[in-house]
């Protein structure tokens, strides 16, 4: 079991940065690949990026590579999306998402969810 905490959401405007960061609870947080999914209202649930339990291997869709790297330092618990170069499109409820051994794209694939965080881009 692990349970996940979002926070960095917030309102920026087009162009701006923000930095999400995901902490997890338990003591097995490096046996689970961590991925980032979002939200916009009247839209299903999209990929964001996903890391591999070590964090050598990152995924990202294509809509947000270039500007979104995640990231995660295993002994503080904690994955992060650094995102840049925002834009009105990327406004949307993000979620943190754990799964054990192998990151996939896939929303069902992920069995734990965190609460989401909000963020809006402005134009």
């Amino acid at each position: 079991q692990v349970q996940l905490v979002e926070s960095g959401g917030g309102l920026v405007q087009a162009g701006g940065s923000l930095r999400l960061s995901c902490a997890a609870s338990g003591r097995t947080f490096s046996s689970y690949a961590m991925g980032w999914f979002r939200q916009a209202p009247g839209k299903e649930r999209e990929f964001v990026a996903a890391i591999t339990r070590t964090g050598t291997t990152t995924d990202y869709a294509d809509s947000v590579k270039d500007r979104f790297t995640i990231s995660r330092i295993n002994a503080k618990n904690t994955v992060y999306l650094q995102m840049n170069s925002l834009k009105p499109e990327d406004t949307a409820v993000y979620y943190c998402t754990a799964r054990a051994l192998v990151s996939t794209k896939t929303a069902s694939d992920y069995p734990y969810w965190g609460q989401g965080t909000q963020v809006t881009v402005s134009s």
